[in-house]
């Protein structure tokens, strides 16, 4: 499953890392930023599911962002703001935000409200795309959801435990984002198809698991092509993954 990847946009150095490493305990890839123009960056460079905007952005304006973000796409923004009167909520809405949170702020709530948005944004899109996306291609091999077969290159289809084929799945869903072995793990976790989430060893369990994966689908193992290692992080999936939708 893909691993919500969020922004979390404040030009306070100290709020910012504090967020961002609050989300990333709560299984969430978090990514700092303090201006539109990294905002841009960052949705240039990968897919973003979620945007935490604080509306006083130095000499920026948040809900101005927040309104010419909306004029683009459907990114889901949630608006954080030491300004919680009406009139200010309501100009947050105007522009399309999808919630307004006032400071100061518990956490916990934040997090709910993060979570009850990306429900949303999930329900909606699945509302939609009627057809649910089945086919992943990457780099010459072919994974079928719907028939859950792996095949090769040259044709021949190899068989993936239920374990591997649920991190595939994470990887396939990641394309190109370096993530944590406790996100994968925390993803595996909420598939339900691989308990190693918050245990003892679970870092070396996703070791053994991608050891596993690469002996399967890489032409050699021992020097990864697909499921590289990103030093001083974890893993990356280096491959573009193109997807289809069923019939």
């Amino acid at each position: 499953m893909a691993i919500p990847r969020l922004l979390v946009v404040d030009d306070d150095a100290e709020t910012r890392s504090m967020l961002t490493q609050f989300l990333r305990q709560n299984g969430f890839i978090a990514l700092p930023c303090h201006s539109e123009a990294t905002i841009r960056e960052q949705m240039s460079s990968g897919r973003v599911d979620l945007i935490l905007l604080d509306v006083m952005l130095g000499d920026e304006n948040g809900v101005e962002i927040c309104g010419r973000l909306r004029s683009e796409q459907d990114v889901p923004i949630i608006l954080v703001s030491a300004l919680s009167a009406d009139n200010h909520r309501m100009a947050g809405y105007e522009v399309g935000a999808d919630d307004y949170v006032a400071k100061p702020f518990n956490p916990e709530l934040l997090l709910a409200r993060v979570r009850a948005v990306l429900h949303r944004a999930k329900r909606s899109a699945s509302l939609v795309y009627r057809r649910s996306v089945s086919v992943f291609e990457f780099a010459g091999w072919t994974y079928d959801a719907k028939l859950d077969e792996v095949t090769s290159p040259q044709g021949y289809q190899v068989a993936l435990s239920r374990k591997e084929t649920a991190l595939l799945k994470v990887l396939l869903a990641n394309p190109h984002i370096p993530l944590t072995r406790e996100e994968i793990a925390t993803a595996l976790d909420v598939t339900g198809e691989a308990n190693v989430a918050n245990t003892e060893g679970s870092g070396r369990a996703i070791d053994v698991l991608v050891g596993r994966l690469r002996s399967k689908i890489e032409s050699d193992p021992k020097s990864p092509e697909l499921l590289r290692t990103e030093r001083g992080i974890g893993y990356v999936f280096a491959a573009d993954v193109v997807t289809k939708d069923s019939a």
